[in-house]
C-alpha cells in the first residue's frame, strides 16, 4: 500500500478520491470537485490516499496549525474492509503530525476531531462500507483517546449555504489523555480559522461561538 499526497485536482487518483467520498459522506459535507483547487494547492492542508495496485482504497484529509500546536482530522475514508486501511492511515498521518510538530519545535498538543452521533437520529448508510458505520468509528476514535467537547455542536454546511449541520459532536484527542477539560479560547480561535473559508455562518454556530465565549473551558467527556 502506498501513501500518495495529492496537491491537485488534475491528480487522476484525484477523482477516485471524490468519487469515494461521494459514495461514503452526505452531500453537505462534500465539497464540490472544481472548489478542491485552492484547498489542494495549500500547503497546510494534507490529503492523502491510499493506493492498493493503483485504485484509490482510503483517503485522509487534516491538517497542523502551527500557532496553536493542534491538528484537525478533517476526514477518514476506509474503502473496503479487511485490508486494514484505518491503521495504516492512522499510522502515516500520525508520523506525518508528529513531524511537523517536531519541526515546529513542539510536541503536538492534540487533535480535533468532527465525530457522528449515531446515538441520534442518523439514517446516513455511509456507502454500506461497515468500517465506515458510525457506531463503529465512535468506538475506534473513543480507543484511539478522543474525548467529546461538552457543548451542543453544529457547523456550517460545506455547501456554503448558510445551513447549520448538525449530528455531530466536536472531539479532541489530548496528548495526555487524563486531561478533563480544553480551554474555550483554543476552541473558538480555531473554529473560527477552520471555517474562514466559509462566509455563510448560520445563525446557530454564531451563537455556539457566542456561549462559548462566555466561559473559560469546556469539559472533555468520554465518547
Amino acid at each position: 500500500m502506498q501513501y500518495h499526497r495529492i496537491t491537485s485536482i488534475k491528480d487522476p487518483l484525484f477523482a477516485d478520491m471524490h468519487r469515494l467520498m461521494q459514495e461514503v459522506f452526505p452531500p453537505e459535507e462534500v465539497l464540490e470537485f472544481g472548489l478542491w483547487k485552492e484547498p489542494l494547492e495549500d500547503p497546510g492542508i494534507r490529503v492523502f490516499v491510499a493506493v492498493l495496485d493503483g485504485k484509490v482504497v482510503g483517503t485522509t484529509e487534516y491538517r497542523y496549525y502551527e500557532d496553536f500546536n493542534v491538528a484537525m482530522t478533517d476526514f477518514t475514508i476506509i474503502g473496503q474492509p479487511g485490508l486494514g486501511i484505518g491503521r495504516y492511515l492512522w499510522k502515516q498521518r500520525q508520523d506525518d503530525l508528529q513531524a511537523l510538530a517536531a519541526a515546529n519545535g513542539k510536541e503536538l498538543y492534540g487533535m480535533f476531531a468532527e465525530i457522528y452521533d449515531p446515538y441520534r437520529d442518523l439514517d446516513h448508510e455511509f456507502g454500506g462500507i461497515k468500517p465506515m458505520d458510525p457506531f463503529v468509528r465512535r468506538e475506534v476514535l473513543s480507543h484511539l483517546g478522543y474525548k467529546r467537547l461538552d457543548f451542543p455542536y453544529v457547523h456550517p454546511s460545506w455547501n456554503n449555504d448558510g445551513k447549520a449541520v448538525s449530528g455531530l459532536d466536536l472531539c479532541f484527542m489530548p496528548a495526555d489523555y487524563e486531561q478533563d477539560e480544553l480551554s474555550t479560547e483554543l476552541i473558538v480561535n480555531f473554529l473560527e480559522r477552520y471555517y474562514s473559508v466559509l462566509d455563510q455562518k448560520p445563525r446557530e454556530w454564531l451563537d455556539m461561538v457566542t456561549d462559548l465565549n462566555k466561559k473559560p473551558s469546556a469539559a472533555l467527556l468520554p465518547l
